[in-house]
């Protein structure tokens, strides 16, 4: 019975995590342009890596060794929500005057007390269910589902709830959406499993003393090489995010009355609609073929999102290549993200565990997201993209697609599967 009741208290936690992010995510993006930001998206976008380099591993210190991850975890979201809501009132009371400055500074501090939260959430679950004698790489992956469908549901709100005749998706009603669903899930963290924190002891080093053990980890080359390749595979991550809905939307101008131009955000919701499908699927791939080959799965994925954009128009047969690419994702996305969670919190000590996740936080989300967001702007503004046409698009998603697939081809050469190493070692012993 306490194992049913910890899988549904989890899976609350994580359908409402995800809920927060695709409140906004896939269609700020959308807002921005509508109200003459294009030039800046590629700014907010950067703002969730460059937080990222440096807020998951400090709260996650924080979990490790001060105050228990669930508490760090209700404390961020309280800030998250009070700063999203304070940004959704400033472009309320903006109108279509809306200012970068402001705006631009109150989401930031928002977004600078979410992404730590991604990596808590998995802490606070991977301790839960190995309290009650739970395996987390069995067990985790469909409690996770439930945060994609979390992420969906808030997706398709934010497409077809409408406040004074226009969607959410194109107005600043999407920043308050996810702003209340952060401050309920304030509440709710504190209603989850005591996390013990490991305080400092006498004799440890500087290093252990400040919660900074989880980078010796770069001492081990093939940690060294997961977590660089996790930083270049990590660029790719909020590509589409922060353009995809802009892009759909740019054909506007020459098919107004397609699905994909008019409810692109529930086009795209496809893609978490695959993701939930490719959790499940993690288990299996894990035990069947390894991390290296799953994380390989998801770098060649990636040259399949961006290049059927590429290839891809609002009408029939085209707008199955975005559909394709929508599928495509849940792989790209999961394989690389989920498994690679999954891989520090199987070798990692329990001391680091929260301070190592929030360090593959920093690698992805922070560093990869941040240069791979910027490097896009200017990608971008190079192929001459625009909101009002789908000029100069294809090309763009074809530049990414390019860089995906040298990753992959390199992760293939120098990465060596964990698997194969521990057999190695057991040999020449």
């Amino acid at each position: 019975m306490k194992n049913n009741s910890i899988t549904i208290r989890l899976i609350l936690l994580n359908f409402l995590e995800f809920a927060v992010w695709g409140a906004y995510l896939t269609s700020l993006g959308r807002y921005l342009g509508g109200v003459g930001m294009i030039d800046k998206i590629k700014w907010f976008f950067a703002m969730q890596g460059i937080v990222s380099i440096f807020m998951p591993t400090l709260m996650g210190i924080l979990a490790d060794r001060r105050i228990p991850a669930q508490k760090v975890l209700s404390l961020c979201h309280a800030l998250a929500g009070i700063f999203m809501i304070g940004a959704g009132l400033y472009c309320k009371g903006a109108g279509e005057s809306v200012s970068f400055g402001p705006l631009f500074t109150l989401y930031s501090l928002s977004v600078a007390f979410f992404m730590p939260t991604i990596a808590l959430v998995n802490s606070v679950a991977y301790h839960a269910l190995e309290n009650v004698g739970k395996d987390p790489v069995k067990d985790f992956p469909p409690i996770r589902v439930f945060g994609t469908i979390g992420f969906i549901i808030s997706m398709l709100c934010t497409n077809f709830v409408k406040f004074s005749g226009k969607a959410m998706q194109d107005s600043y009603t999407q920043l308050l959406f996810s702003g209340i669903l952060s401050l309920v899930l304030c509440a709710y963290a504190l209603t989850m499993p005591e996390v013990p924190v490991k305080r400092g002891q006498k004799g440890q080093s500087l290093t252990e003393a400040l919660g900074l053990k989880a980078f010796t980890l770069f001492k081990d080359r093939q940690f060294a090489i997961f977590f660089i390749f996790s930083m270049l595979l990590g660029a790719a991550l909020q590509i589409t995010n922060g353009y995809a809905n802009l892009f759909l939307g740019s054909f506007q101008s020459v098919s107004p009355d397609s699905f994909a131009v008019k409810n692109s955000n529930a086009l795209i919701s496809i893609s978490q609609a695959s993701e939930t499908l490719c959790i499940l699927l993690i288990p299996f791939f894990m035990k069947k073929f390894g991390i290296k080959n799953v994380m390989l799965i998801a770098m060649f994925a990636w040259v399949f999102r961006f290049g059927f954009f590429g290839a891809g128009s609002p009408d029939m047969p085209g707008v199955l290549l975005f559909i394709l690419s929508c599928i495509v994702y849940g792989v790209a996305f999961d394989f690389f993200n989920i498994s690679g969670s999954l891989y520090v919190n199987e070798n990692t000590g329990t001391d680091i565990r929260s301070s190592a996740q929030g360090l593959f936080m920093l690698m992805t989300n922070g560093l990869g997201a941040s240069i791979g967001t910027l490097a896009a702007g200017a990608v971008v503004d190079a192929c001459g993209c625009s909101a009002v046409s789908p000029e100069g698009w294809s090309k763009a998603w074809y530049i990414f697609a390019a860089y995906a697939l040298v990753v992959g081809i390199m992760f293939m050469i120098l990465f060596k599967d964990p698997r194969k190493l521990s057999k190695e070692g057991t040999a020449q012993s």
